[in-house]
């Protein structure tokens, strides 16, 4: 934060949102060990340090001098957020064989990342193997970062969750399919394909289904409906 001056004087910071006093001069006043103010004597000026900066820290701060009246000097800190997506769908599909390139891009960083780490069902990922993996970085512009996977003749070992993850950010991840043969769209309505029938009616469609492979469709539909019938007369019977 920048300094604010006074030799003389007990000087206090002030976070405006809530009015909640940080510190006065070398005293902190906040449960927050990130806060601490500090005096540059050969300046005369009082600053206030706010260590690992978060997104709600951002707003107003006041650095008033218990002068009388008392002075006071507001700073504004605008805290940037970086950004982290893994471009495309959040799930890859690709054939066995195929050469996958995971792009992991970083906005609205002002430092580049110290390292970025890729890591697949959990388990981090090393490009010791030449030509089957490769990892590179590159800072495309002056807040933007990129990170590279590429995984060449991928197999259906390589299929599972990959995530990027940086120094000091938060991570992304997405999901590799990586098919042999199969469709996507079979694969996503494998699952769900069937419609549920009630369960009175179960009874009867089955046996249907099951005698429509040895009667004709015209005898079949009879069948089940001379099944529903018996079935009927039983439950008004009560048996």
């Amino acid at each position: 934060m920048p300094p604010c001056v006074s030799a003389l004087f007990q000087v206090s910071w002030i976070r405006k949102r809530d009015a909640h006093i940080l510190t006065v001069d070398h005293y902190t006043f906040i449960a927050d060990e990130r806060f601490q103010s500090f005096f540059v004597e050969n300046s005369e000026t009082w600053t206030l340090q706010v260590k690992y900066v978060q997104a709600r820290d951002q707003g107003e701060y006041e650095c008033q001098v218990s002068t009388e009246p008392k002075m006071s000097h507001f700073v504004s800190l605008n805290v940037v957020v970086p950004k982290i997506e893994i471009l495309g769908s959040s799930d890859i599909y690709v054939k066995t064989g195929s050469t996958v390139n995971l792009k992991c891009v970083i906005t609205q960083s002002l430092e580049e990342p110290a390292y970025i780490f890729w890591y697949h069902d959990g388990e981090r990922v090393l490009n010791y193997k030449p030509g089957t993996k490769d990892i590179r970085v590159e800072r495309t512009g002056a807040d933007t970062t990129v990170g590279l996977l590429v995984l060449y003749g991928a197999t259906r070992e390589d299929s599972g969750n990959y995530t990027c993850s940086p120094s000091n950010l938060d991570s992304a991840s997405v999901l590799l399919h990586v098919l042999n043969g199969e469709h996507p769209a079979a694969m996503q309505r494998g699952k769900n394909s069937a419609s549920p029938i009630p369960g009175r009616w179960w009874g009867h469609m089955s046996v249907g289904l099951g005698l429509r492979s040895l009667l004709s469709p015209r005898q079949t539909c009879a069948m089940v409906v001379l099944l529903t019938a018996v079935h009927n007369l039983l439950a008004f019977a009560g048996l």
